[in-house]
């Protein structure tokens, strides 16, 4: 007996429905009974039951055998997008940290509207886990009542609870049990933990559970808003949404994070091309050619795969105004995007699928440079909704896509007599344009030479007419128009596990193993068939300065949706209980958030930076966060792979300069400082993937500049500053500076980022490192009095920091205004400025970085292509390894690659920084290396925005610009090199430059002073 899933699919425009047998899946029309394709309604829900409706009487099927309804919409975070303040609740942040994170309170980097209408207080608790699994301090039940009944007294009714590591406590000690007394203390409030929200990353983590809490109520209003319209259908299945990674999450649930669900659309429409077209079932080297639908695809295609290489596949959705792109995993699933992404422009750290879009559609214009009448351009203007009435097939005054497509013969829209008179060498550069747009795009998808299979979806996909290079095989599927629809009713159940595992004294196979398992477990749990569910990925990324090999370990199952047992569960309709719920009050007028999403963390959005002036005053230079911002662009470059991520200590300068006296943080040149004048030092020490969980409470680098000074008997001193430029740690001296009302020196001590303390050029040329020390915010010093090398120090202050949690500060010996002048690296707080300006200001104009780049620093791009291979590995508790780039083909540079590019690849090994690179073989073979650049040299690794790149983001299918700066000259003495150079990391080569002479960076203080 026949069973159905429905599936919808909430557009902007228009909200798809369709429904599908079970049972038929394996039949040529996939088991897609009906399909219906109604538009979105103000309100969402009568648009939604439109649609089933209709789907319902098309199929006539006995709606008592309907299993389920799926539905995908962005309906639930519709408040934070359109800043409706009736929506959205304020949110009161509980952190179970100790004595940690208070240096980036909750909120920071949000909108300033939305952190105006969400703040509703924060409460730091004791709490809280070590990375290793170590307890930062035990949960105080009486801190969390207290916090309650403030809480509740301040009328703020949602909470979020964060504690660091919360994603590892598996044994529920902190958040399940701090939400348990909350609840207790006060029931109506509505509190959810992080953990249940997202992974390790306490800032973003915390970001999403905030906007999570702060859309609670409206969430539940509209699962019941969602519920009532089934109900009234009839149907008493269970109603399930579409989450952002694809898979499906009951409709309770989701009301409880309906966070999960912002991103279903693209993930839908994906997911349902390859089950239209057989995937599931053959396998993307046997796509299923009864799948087309008659149009002649077969005729365009390449010659067939090689059948011994698996085919990578990628969905090409052609609208009406852009074509969306996503490469498909072998598990059905869209590839996830890497790194961060911003929900209401807060930035969060959720997986979405990686998806490029380009202005090409339907509706896309076609237009001839007049100067160049051969020149035809295809987009990316387009006329969009307006399709009916401007093209010309429909008897309008504009030339489009669609109208070059007919007047080729290619396809019957409109009227054909009314393009009959477009000129055949319109009609050939209008073809080849259409085909180079879209032999671009897919190219910056693939991820490998295996043959490409295209999925063709969307009304614009008449546009493909003819063989696309580099494609081995395109498929359009039946009833594609309905794909998004589709995919939300074939979702699955996934569980997931995201865990950080010390792998000392255990067998890897077998940690990764109970990972695998857990996964499995959670699945079945929400609902998957036990026979069904499969690990579909499995990730390990070795975790950086960690004193025993630790891993983190990301796994993910899936299953099919378990059919129950007793399917006359659903013969009758549902009480509609849930029909008395909240959804029903009249919420009124809109109200709207001033400055809503006016980003924080983006100021120099806001100004011309071409004619934008720094403030310098009688020598010395008054940072603004716009100076921060670009600081903080420069140092990731300066950070040559390590160093941590800037964005962390950009939001802690940020935090010190809106909440200090104007002009208190300041930055002064090394040259106005006397001989004798005492300049201190002090940085982040640890590893970055601590530091970025277990948030600093601000005072670590602090407490050991003044226990080195009360060592050394210094009662006042003049300057701070930067031991290392690169990554985080370039940013780090603001804060202290303007906590000591001293400024920071424009310079440090490496110029770049480097993996030891030995690598500052303090201790290079000789001053004394010691005595030195470790702090942590609970008031742990560990102090170095002497030592008998300098990486003897370095191996003392490793295993403290291991004690102390690895998120640490460290305070050396202060050096004199001598040294400063003589052996630090001057400008480099001058040159992050100038570096971020560039990569902005080449970015808004669409113009090449890497040239803004060389116009204010020397340096050379020594490689253009994309990342081929990525391989990683620990090492003396450093992240080691390799990357290999592939060289773009001709017809694919762009501004980036301008340079004669060589014909090989290129690798980069790594440990955390990059030490040199090399034209390679495809193998990165060492007989083939010809090595290009070394330490001391700048390595660096630019993504196609000009943002660096650290290493440990690295991965395939990245188009990057790898550039080469030169070191100071402080890196080439003897000395130097010997701790520096290649032979500092053990490497048996001679060192390469390039040939580039160094120039020194230009000062923003001699520049802009007044």
């Amino acid at each position: 007996m026949s069973l159905y899933r429905i599936g919808v699919d909430v557009g902007g425009t228009n909200t798809d429905a369709a429904i599908l047998d079970i049972h038929a899946f394996n039949q040529p029309g996939r088991g897609v009974l009906a399909s219906h394709k109604a538009s979105t309604t103000p309100d969402i829900t009568s648009g939604i039951e439109a649609a089933i409706a209709a789907v319902l009487k098309s199929s006539a099927v006995d709606q008592r055998r309907v299993l389920s309804v799926t539905i995908g919409t962005t309906h639930f975070i519709n408040a934070l997008i359109e800043a409706d303040a009736r929506r959205l609740d304020r949110v009161a942040v509980v952190r179970l940290c100790g004595p940690f994170t208070r240096q980036i309170p909750p909120f920071s980097g949000f909108p300033v509207g939305l952190h105006g209408v969400l703040d509703g207080g924060a409460y730091y608790l004791d709490g809280g886990l070590e990375m290793d699994g170590r307890h930062i301090a035990p949960l105080s039940e009486e801190q969390v009542r207290a916090a309650a009944r403030d809480i509740v007294a301040s009328g703020v009714g949602s909470v979020a609870v964060v504690g660091i590591f919360s994603p590892l406590d598996h044994d529920n000690v902190y958040e399940a049990r701090c939400r348990a007394i909350l609840r207790d203390e006060a029931p109506a409030l509505r509190v959810v933990c992080s953990q249940d929200i997202g992974p390790t990353g306490f800032v973003e983590r915390e970001n999403a559970t905030i906007l999570n809490a702060a859309i609670l109520r409206t969430g539940h209003r509209v699962k019941n808003g969602f519920k009532r319209a089934v109900s009234r259908l009839g149907l008493a299945c269970p109603l399930y949404l579409s989450q952002n990674d694809g898979t499906l999450i009951d409709a309770e649930t989701a009301a409880d994070f309906p966070i999960k669900t912002f991103a279903s659309g693209p993930t839908n429409s994906m997911s349902g091309a390859a089950f239209l077209a057989g995937l599931d079932r053959h396998g993307a080297g046997e796509a299923v050619e009864s799948m087309l639908d008659g149009r002649g695809l077969p005729d365009i295609a390449n010659a067939p795969a090689n059948d011994a290489v698996e085919p990578q596949v990628l969905v090409v959705d052609i609208g009406g105004t852009t074509t969306d792109v996503c490469a498909l995993l072998p598990s059905g699933f869209p590839r996830q995007a890497p790194g961060f992404v911003e929900v209401a422009g807060v930035r969060t750290a959720f997986s979405i699928p990686e998806v490029v879009s380009i202005g090409l559609g339907g509706g896309s214009k076609v237009t001839v440079d007049p100067g160049s009448p051969q020149s035809v351009s295809v987009g990316p203007g387009s006329v969009g909704h307006e399709l009916l009435s401007q093209a010309k097939v429909f008897g309008g005054p504009t030339l489009t896509a669609t109208d070059i497509v007919v007047a080729e013969g290619r396809a019957s829209l409109g009227d054909a007599s009314l393009v009959k008179d477009v000129a055949a060498e319109l009609r050939e550069g209008g073809r080849k344009g259409i085909n180079a747009l879209l032999e671009t795009v897919i190219d910056k998808m693939k991820v490998s030479t295996a043959p490409v299979h295209v999925l063709l979806v969307g009304g614009g996909s008449i546009l493909v007419t003819e063989k696309i290079a580099g494609v081995d095989k395109c498929i359009e599927p039946i009833h594609q128009g309905a794909a998004n629809a589709v995919g939300a009713a074939i979702g699955k159940i996934s569980g997931e596990v995201d865990t950080v595992e010390i792998l000392e004294g255990k067998d890897e196979k077998a940690v990764i193993a109970a990972a695998c398992q857990r996964a499995i477990d959670q699945a079945v749990a929400k609902g998957a068939r036990p026979d069904d569910v499969k690990i579909v990925e499995v990730n390990k990324m070795p975790l950086q300065y960690m004193s025993q090999v630790t891993i983190r370990i990301q796994v993910r199952a899936v299953g099919t949706l378990a059919i129950p047992d007793d399917v006359a569960l659903f013969e009758a309709p549902g009480s509609g209980d849930e029909a008395n719920g909240d959804d029903e009050q009249d919420e009124g007028e809109k109200i709207g958030v001033p400055n809503a999403l006016h980003p924080t963390t983006k100021p120099s959005l806001g100004v011309d930076l071409a004619t934008y002036r720094p403030d310098v005053r009688g020598g010395t230079w008054y940072p603004s966060d716009i100076d921060l911002e670009l600081i903080s662009t420069g140092c990731a470059i300066l950070g040559t792979g390590g160093g941590g991520p800037t964005y962390y200590e950009y939001l802690k300068s940020l935090q010190c300069l809106s909440s200090n006296d104007k002009g208190r943080m300041r930055i002064v040149s090394p040259k106005s400082l006397r001989d004798d004048a005492i300049v201190c030092l002090g940085t982040w020490y640890g590893s970055p993937s601590v530091i970025n969980e277990r948030i600093a409470a601000g005072n670590e680098i602090v407490d050991a500049i003044k226990a080195v000074n009360r060592i050394q008997h210094i009662e006042t001193f003049d300057a701070v500053l930067a031991d290392e430029i690169g990554g985080g740690n370039g940013l780090s001296a603001l804060p202290v500076g303007t906590y000591f009302d001293v400024p920071v020196l424009d310079c440090d001590g490496m110029g770049r980022a480097y993996p030891t303390m030995y690598h500052i050029t303090f201790s290079v040329y000789g001053h004394e490192m010691t005595p030195a020390v470790i702090t942590d915010a609970r008031g742990n010093a560990v102090v170095a009095m002497g030592v008998d090398s300098a990486k003897r120090l370095e191996t003392i202050c490793r295993n403290a920091a291991v004690e102390l949690g690895l998120s640490c500060a460290c305070g050396t010996n202060p050096i004199s205004g001598a040294m400063a002048k003589s052996v630090a690296v001057p400008n480099t707080l001058s040159q992050s400025w100038y570096l971020g300006r560039a990569v902005h200001q080449a970015r808004r104009a669409k113009t090449s970085y890497t040239d803004a780049i060389f116009d204010v620093c020397a340096g050379r791009v020594i490689f253009t292509g994309k990342i081929v291979d990525v391989q990683r590995h620990l090492g003396g508790g450093y992240t080691m390894g390799a990357v290999v780039l592939a060289p773009f083909a001709a017809d694919e540079r762009d501004a980036e690659s301008k340079p004669p590019q060589p014909d090989g690849h290129m690798i980069i090994p790594f440990q955390n920084e990059y030490l040199y690179a090399a034209l390679c073989d495809e193998a990165g073979s060492p007989g083939s290396q010809q090595v290009v650049a070394t330490v001391p040299e700048l390595i660096s690794i630019l993504g196609h925005d000009g943002e660096a790149i650290g290493s440990q983001d690295l991965r395939f299918g990245l188009r990057v610009s790898v550039i080469a700066l030169p070191a100071h000259p402080l890196w080439k003495t003897d000395e130097a090199m010997a701790i520096g150079g290649p032979a500092g990391f053990g490497l048996k080569m001679d060192p390469v430059d390039g040939g580039v002479p160094f120039t020194e960076p230009r000062s923003v203080i001699d520049e802009f002073n007044v």
